[in-house]
């Protein structure tokens, strides 16, 4: 591999985390392979490295050197060729090659040595889970597209978000899908009806705006298993596998699905002390945070603390479970698996990405 090549698989030791996940969005193979100041290779950080840390700590002011492996896994140029093999052994999906002074001088890949879910599996993990689109909003901010057409019948590419939505659940095993319409429900009815999709689509019709929590408690239903609810412009790269199976493990009443959200203050930053003196200015200063994607799993009992017939939203839930003493959990994705197309430039944005591969 070209020497400027390997360089986006390699990170300095003193990089923080929120770097290190932008650097694994570039790379897309969600590994990187970390060395001190002398260039020599000294652990390994992967995407599940970084997860685990913000799930126990929610510390995003990190260095990658605090929650790195300290025992990477590696091959000398002489054992170039059993690379496969031993990605295959150990369960890997990359191993630099180091020379004598463990300086990394190539990395190899195979995707297919190590898969955490074959296909099959893939496909049974949501099977029997319900998913719950909300869908009834106006989508003002989308105006004058929504005049048109109702925000989840926007065409992302060719295709709808909400079918794009629907088909990444699918591919997981999810079958049964209920939709809440107000706004222009008719069309996304006739949508349906048009495609006959393989899957089962119900309608939860509000009379007047529920909020995004308030039509669940329309779906006359008893549900037996966690409960996936998301917002209808919203699209998630991540192992619905792994977030179901978290929820479970964590023993969690609500997960809800977080992003990294970097924002760069465009300006020189001011920090004052009294008398209007200022002590320094901090340049472009960036911002860091955790937020709601609009995805969550919900276990079926807590539906009955959502109150009938009033505007309510998963977040009044989620704050009304909090302040009972509820686990309420998060699953942090990074920034670049979460796409939003709620206003105009995000929607572009969103065209971009998909048209690049997204999916």
């Amino acid at each position: 591999m070209i020497k400027e090549k390997i360089k986006k698989y390699i990170a300095q030791d003193k990089i923080d985390i929120v770097d290190a996940l932008k650097m694994m969005d570039i790379s897309g193979v969600g590994i990187l392979f970390i060395i001190n100041d002398d260039e020599k290779l000294i652990g390994a950080l992967t995407d599940g490295d970084v997860r685990r840390w913000l799930i126990n700590t929610g510390n995003l002011d990190t260095e990658v050197i605090d929650i790195m492996g300290q025992n990477p896994r590696y091959l000398h140029e002489s054992d170039r060729m059993i690379a496969n093999e031993y990605m295959l052994k150990n369960r890997i999906k990359a191993v630099p090659i180091v020379d004598n002074d463990c300086r990394i001088i190539d990395v190899i890949f195979n995707n297919k040595a190590f898969e955490e879910n074959d296909e099959s599996e893939i496909e049974k993990s949501l099977n029997d889970i319900p998913v719950i689109i909300m869908a009834g909003g106006k989508g003002t901010r989308l105006y004058p597209y929504t005049k048109i057409l109702p925000k989840p019948l926007i065409p992302i590419g060719d295709i709808p978000i909400i079918e794009r939505i629907i088909n990444k659940f699918y591919k997981y095993g999810a079958r049964d899908f209920w939709i809440t319409l107000n706004y222009k429900k008719e069309m996304i009815r006739s949508y349906f009806a048009d495609i006959q999709p393989s899957y089962n689509v119900r309608y939860v019709e509000e009379d007047k705006p529920l909020g995004t929590a308030g039509s669940i408690r329309l779906i006359h239903k008893k549900f037996e298993t966690p409960i996936i609810v998301t917002n209808c412009d919203i699209l998630i790269e991540a192992d619905y596998d792994k977030i179901m199976k978290y929820h479970i493990e964590k023993q969690n009443d609500m997960t809800v699905v977080s992003s990294l959200k970097n924002t760069v203050i465009p300006y020189g930053v001011l920090h004052t002390s009294e008398q209007g003196k200022i002590n320094s200015i901090e340049e472009k200063p960036k911002l860091s945070y955790l937020v709601n994607t609009g995805m969550y799993v919900i276990n079926p009992d807590i539906i009955k603390y959502i109150p009938r017939d009033i505007m309510f939203h998963m977040t009044d839930l989620a704050e009304k479970m909090l302040s009972m003493g509820m686990n309420v959990g998060m699953y942090p994705i990074s920034e670049q698996a979460f796409l939003d197309m709620g206003e105009f430039g995000e929607m572009k944005k969103m065209e971009e990405r998909i048209n690049n591969g997204f999916e």
